[in-house]
């Protein structure tokens, strides 16, 4: 049994293509938040490394992925408010131009390369 449970899990999750290969931290474990977003619209998150935005939604953004050129900007960060409790805590990207960056609490930031579990999915 030990091993069918571990046969379905493997199959719920799945290893996506990476997004970036540098993204932008207050620190080297991009444990602490760099800034406070609001959405500035509405977003349906197309797979699950993504979070949903609902317009008025205030974020905590905790990294930045510096993109290649060419690519889409996608941040990282995780919603939070009385009205959102049901989404506090999950961390997922979002794209930049769906939110207004409202207040920057580390402006000093490091560069640090992406991993591959920076893209996986549960």
């Amino acid at each position: 049994m030990v091993g069918v449970g571990f046969v379905c899990h493997m199959t719920h999750s799945a290893l996506m293509e990476k997004l970036a290969d540098f993204k932008i931290c207050a620190d080297k474990e991009c444990s602490y938040v760099i800034s406070v977003a609001k959405a500035l619209e509405d977003y349906v998150a197309s797979d699950c490394r993504y979070i949903n935005l609902r317009q008025g939604q205030m974020i905590y953004v905790f990294s930045k992925l510096k993109p290649a050129e060419g690519a889409g900007v996608f941040w990282s960060g995780s919603v939070y408010g009385e009205r959102y409790v049901d989404q506090m805590g999950v961390i997922g990207y979002f794209p930049s131009n769906y939110v207004n960056e409202t207040h920057v609490f580390q402006k000093k930031t490091v560069e640090i390369p992406t991993t591959d579990m920076d893209f996986f999915c549960a």
